[in-house]
């Protein structure tokens, strides 16, 4: 007659459990038992021989909140690693040991940061990886071991922001992928990432396009350029002239209030910006045209070597970005940003001259192409783009002044 595997039921545990006898109440001949210990607790443990012989006992949770049928289960988890010729005890404790050198999702991603932040343009940029997990991702799954982050943790930081924050959402969503990505280099995790967007998220989540309009700089028509930068030479002040500059040299304004004199050479009437202040991370050339000069010569007066051209009201502090904006308010021109000038001034290349596209990119500091492409155009086509750039100034008409001086243009 074979043996019957299971002889436990619920109502029989429940009545062992209630009459606290202590001792093994075995559930047939799968090694399976409920065991009362002296003081009355009851919990299920695991009854087997490994190697020589050895009879060894392994917990699986107390009862009842271990249900019968959920402790056959992990006695059947159990069971299947002793035919793989391994020792339940042994994996969980292997297991254990993984998770104690796990990190959480929290300390990994200030690895992460901490090991990124050097090549970072700025601390600000670091700051604003912390700030964004720490306000949307730590709150759901920070504490959570690395390892143990799943897609439904992720959408669950993600998906509540996805329509109303699309921008906000899509950076979370791809700083969450750098950090498991990370986490799986340093072997804390492994199979696929769950917070990938192609063939993964993007199956789950519509598109960011479908769910935000996208929004460029606000730029003023090129048409308009040299009527505004007489108005806008009127205005007094460093932000006035700084934003002047900005538009003459297709710069960025970021380039221009973060300039110092020993990036200019007044001998070559060229401006250099070092890589390390470009958003490409590569070196930029631009050729200063007249107006441009008679701008920097009234920045000149009493300043030196590697201090700032446009510097701000603080000593040794640059101008903020609101400075310049500031200058657009006072103009009541409020629907208009500094960064929008570079596409004023790339709409007017395209429409109003022959220079060909490669050449407006290259004044824009764009990288242009791909890899291949770029190693076919090492050079800055620099002498080109000066007079590129001396045709722009021309369009904008012509003097550089400030309130009411007015500094007339060299030859």
């Amino acid at each position: 007659m074979a043996r019957l595997t299971h002889r436990l039921t619920k109502r029989g545990a429940d009545a062992i459990a209630k009459a606290k006898t202590p001792g093994d109440y075995r559930d047939g001949g799968s090694g399976l038992a409920l065991q009362i210990a002296k003081g009355g607790s009851a919990s299920w443990i695991l009854v087997y021989r490994r190697g020589a012989g050895v009879r060894r006992k392994m917990g699986l949770g107390p009862y009842p909140t271990v249900s019968l049928e959920a402790a056959r289960q992990k006695a059947a988890a159990a069971r299947q690693l002793l035919l793989e010729g391994r020792d339940p005890l042994g994996s969980r404790a292997d297991e254990k040991a993984r998770r104690l050198a796990c990190p959480t999702f929290a300390a990994a991603a200030q690895r992460y940061i901490e090991a990124h932040r050097a090549g970072w343009k700025n601390e600000k940029h670091a700051a604003q990886w912390g700030a964004t997990l720490a306000a949307y991702a730590y709150p759901k799954f920070g504490e959570l071991p690395v390892s143990a982050v799943e897609t439904a943790h992720v959408l669950e930081a993600v998906e509540p922001i996805w329509a109303t924050k699309p921008e906000t959402a899509s950076r979370l969503r791809g700083r969450i992928e750098s950090v498991l990505d990370y986490a799986k280099a340093r072997k804390w995790r492994q199979g696929e990432n769950p917070a990938a967007w192609k063939g993964h998220l993007a199956l789950t989540l519509p598109a960011r396009s479908k769910v935000q309009r996208v929004e460029h700089h606000a730029a003023l028509p090129w048409r308009e350029t040299a009527e505004f930068m007489s108005a806008l030479r009127q205005q007094p002040g460093v932000g006035s002239l700084a934003l002047q500059f900005a538009i003459l040299t297709a710069a960025r304004s970021g380039e221009v209030r973060g300039m110092t004199w020993d990036e200019v050479d007044l001998d070559s009437d060229t401006w250099t910006i070092p890589a390390d202040r470009m958003k490409a991370r590569r070196e930029h050339r631009v050729p200063l045209t007249a107006p441009a000069l008679e701008i920097l010569r009234q920045m000149a007066v009493g300043r030196a070597p590697g201090e700032l051209v446009f510097p701000g009201q603080r000593p040794g502090r640059s101008l903020s970005d609101m400075s310049l904006t500031a200058v657009l308010r006072r103009m009541k021109r409020g629907d208009l940003t500094a960064h929008g000038f570079r596409s004023s001034f790339r709409d007017w290349c395209f429409e109003s001259t022959n220079y060909p596209h490669e050449l407006a990119e290259a004044a824009l500091a764009h990288v242009i192409g791909g890899k291949t492409e770029q190693a076919y155009l090492r050079g800055d086509a620099f002498q080109r783009r000066r007079r590129l750039m001396r045709d722009w100034a021309d369009h904008c008409g012509g003097t550089a002044q400030t309130g009411d001086n007015v500094v007339a243009m060299r030859s």
